[in-house]
């Protein structure tokens, strides 16, 4: 049937081109027209006025029959040469929902291109992404459960991610992820993988990888400043026997001006996740050194200077992936429903006049912070939607009573994407997680910089007040205490008090690069061709 429709449409052609011949035997119009009633009546009609051509001039039908066989044969070497760029790319995330997302949005993009890809994580995990992400999504991505293993330290109800679990039993899930070496080299073993896209925390993988023949690259999920803070892989190594302090000031190889610094309290608190065996700089100094590539989630109209000195820094490619907008596509469910209350509430408000709060799933407070919070975003006046993740926080009681109608607590989900992109919300008070800030500044959202004292949030906070899209609260910088009437000043300052007025419009111009989604996916497009062409030239 292929080669039928491309003999009639080079037939078609030519003789639509050939005016004197369809004159001279009397060709009819409509067989050189664009559509066909059916195949029968185009042989009935091709084979009578070939046989006229036969026996009046030299036919041009046999050239066109080698023609299209010609055409055919180029077109099948061509789908065989792309089915065999297809790559099988598995991929291995951290244990930590802020990390599972861009791993998954990076999974989806691989597949839609048209290769296979394997999410390895454990049971539970996969269980859970699998409640949230849409069918289709589910269909084309491979999950692979990995047994979950016992850990000294753990607590014995089944938490396999850091939302599950205080603070303090991080150091403990990391020994669990490690134990994951023995059935993820099993996997690998016994599969045909090309590439491993993997996540910081494995510093025991890039030998397995280079034994079983297995490219690997390195996915930095948090923005390029922050990974150029830590410095080269022998910077990381000096940096687990440095003191406190030296994580306070900006690095002398950073060239360029920089404010991009952790706190006191920042630095206590990402060491109080850390495995005292194998710290976390140990484990990204090795997977960096151990990788093909690095891939970092940013783009240079953001971090230009940060991603040129990545490059010299690790000696290795550095290639930007994109800010990528997170557009994982929620399953029908009651979360879906439950939208419709929340929209129904901003509805009811004006334009840019509400607050949106949300701290993430792992920044905790104590008591004295949540009320301090609390009576700071009630003392604004502003109208808002807080987020909060449990019935038992300390701020429900009384609290809600006092701002009702102004102020919605909003318990455990909520769909946050929607509720940046009302037109109701003027501002993001966030904890600095960089998947939230590339949400909000995708919808240009004025940012109030409010950083949990874990991972690199600090850093990100920092990084946006140079970008002068958002204001930090003041907190003491050893202890991270702040102050009622300091939550309460910056809240105003950004959202509605002339001083703001740069914040809110840089954060407003910030969605031509975070809301470009043409941009970025055209960034997504450029790893993948990478990844094939690189497999190209190692076979």
């Amino acid at each position: 049937m292929r080669l039928t429709s491309q003999i009639l449409s080079n037939y078609q052609a030519y003789f639509s081109n050939t005016l004197k011949l369809r004159s001279i035997h009397r060709i009819p119009t409509y067989l050189c027209s664009a559509t066909f009633d059916g195949y029968s009546l185009a042989f009935r009609l091709l084979f009578f006025n070939v046989t006229s051509l036969f026996l009046s001039v030299k036919s041009p039908i046999p050239s066109l029959l080698s023609a299209a066989r010609t055409d055919i044969a180029m077109d099948e070497l061509k789908k065989k040469e792309h089915d065999d760029q297809k790559l099988h790319i598995a991929v291995f995330p951290w244990l930590a929902f802020g990390h599972f997302l861009p791993f998954l949005h990076l999974s989806n993009h691989l597949s839609q291109l048209g290769h296979r890809t394997s999410f390895i994580s454990t049971p539970k995990n996969l269980r859970r992404l699998s409640e949230i992400i849409s069918p289709d999504l589910s269909a084309r991505i491979a999950m692979v459960p990995l047994p979950f293993p016992s850990v000294n330290g753990l607590p014995p109800d089944s938490a396999e991610s850091t939302s599950e679990l205080p603070s303090h039993f991080i150091p403990f899930l990391k020994r669990a992820y490690d134990k994951l070496q023995f059935p993820l080299t099993e996997f690998l073993q016994n599969s045909d993988v090309n590439w491993l896209i993997n996540d910081f925390a494995p510093h025991w993988l890039p030998p397995i990888a280079t034994r079983l023949g297995i490219n690997s690259v390195f996915f930095n999920i948090l923005s390029a400043s922050s990974l150029a803070f830590m410095g080269s892989p022998e910077d990381l190594l000096r940096r687990c026997q440095q003191p406190v302090e030296d994580l306070t000031v900006v690095p002398r190889w950073i060239p360029f001006p920089s404010k991009v610094a952790f706190r006191q309290f920042e630095v206590m608190g990402m060491y109080d996740q850390m495995d005292p065996d194998v710290s976390d700089f140990f484990r990204l100094a090795k997977v960096v050194e151990g990788c093909r590539f690095v891939a970092t989630r940013s783009c240079p109209e953001l971090e230009a200077d940060s991603l040129s000195l990545l490059q010299n820094l690790y000696q290795k490619p550095i290639i930007p992936v994109g800010l990528m907008p997170l557009e994982v596509k929620y399953s029908e469910s009651e979360r879906d429903q439950s939208w419709d209350s929340l929209k129904q509430w901003l509805d009811e408000k004006t334009q840019n006049s509400v607050l949106y709060i949300a701290l993430g799933t792992e920044v905790t407070l104590s008591q004295d912070q949540m009320n301090e919070l609390a009576s700071g975003i009630e003392k604004s006046g502003l109208p808002f939607v807080w987020v909060v993740k449990t019935i038992g926080d300390p701020i429900i009681t009384g609290f809600q009573a006092r701002v009702s109608g102004r102020g919605l607590v909003w318990v455990h989900w909520a769909p946050q994407k929607r509720i940046l992109a009302h037109p109701s919300i003027g501002g993001f008070l966030t904890h600095c997680g960089w998947s939230s800030v590339i949400e909000a500044l995708g919808f240009g959202r004025v940012l109030i910089l409010f950083p949990g004292a874990s991972s690199d949030l600090g850093l990100v906070a920092r990084l946006l007040s140079d970008k002068r899209v958002g204001l930090e609260i003041p907190r003491d910088e050893r202890d991270g205490s702040f102050t009622v009437n300091l939550v309460s000043e910056s809240i105003k300052r950004v959202m509605v008090e002339e001083e703001g007025e740069e914040l809110r419009k840089n954060a407003w111009t910030m969605r031509e690069i975070f809301g470009n989604v043409e941009l970025q996916t055209k960034y997504l497009d450029e790893f993948a061709q990478i990844l094939e062409n690189d497999s190209i030239s190692s076979n």
